[in-house]
């Protein structure tokens, strides 16, 4: 127990600094705990679910931090545990909506899309990555349309036609 508990200190405190709102903090335990994971690849085994939580963490954190391309990255190597698709897939859906350039943000959203619909494959109970999904794929759709779309825009291509071309009422 001791052993252990020494093993993951560095998790614990990456707990505590995200539990504590302190995200550069939580991410930089997430690293360390981490890279311990990495040394020793054995632990990675025996600890899978402490190991799969560590990366999750840290995609979240990363994600919230708006590093993008760190979380993509990290991704790539995450192990299924972690939900890394779907931690992809929000990463790559957020940089499409500030990519000026038309091409690069439908290709930006065309791989959010495909990452979602791997995270659904993951996880086909997930509600968060159903709805992620159906949003992306309607708005990649939507973009192929009209695709000289400002990145201010994006978001009314989702909104269905108002009947007798009367605008929508706000609310709220």
């Amino acid at each position: 127990m001791l052993a252990y508990a020494q093993w993951t200190r560095d998790l614990d405190r990456a707990d505590r600094a995200l539990a504590g709102g302190r995200l550069p903090d939580a991410a930089a335990g997430y690293d360390a705990a981490i890279a311990r994971f990495d040394r020793v690849p054995a632990a990675r085994q025996m600890f899978a679910p402490e190991y799969d939580r560590a990366i999750a963490n840290r995609l979240w954190a990363l994600y919230r931090l708006k590093r993008y391309e760190e979380a993509i990255e990290l991704a790539e190597r995450a192990p299924a545990g972690a939900r890394p698709h779907f931690w992809s897939g929000c990463a790559l859906f957020d940089k499409a909506l500030v990519e000026e350039k038309p091409d690069a943000r439908l290709g930006w959203l065309t791989r959010a899309e495909d990452e979602f619909h791997k995270a659904i494959e993951a996880a086909p109970d997930d509600w968060d990555t159903k709805h992620n999904y159906e949003l992306t794929s309607r708005l990649a759709a939507e973009l192929r349309k009209t695709p000289k779309t400002p990145p201010r825009q994006l978001m009314q291509l989702l909104r269905p036609p108002s009947p007798a071309g009367k605008p929508a009422r706000s609310v709220g």
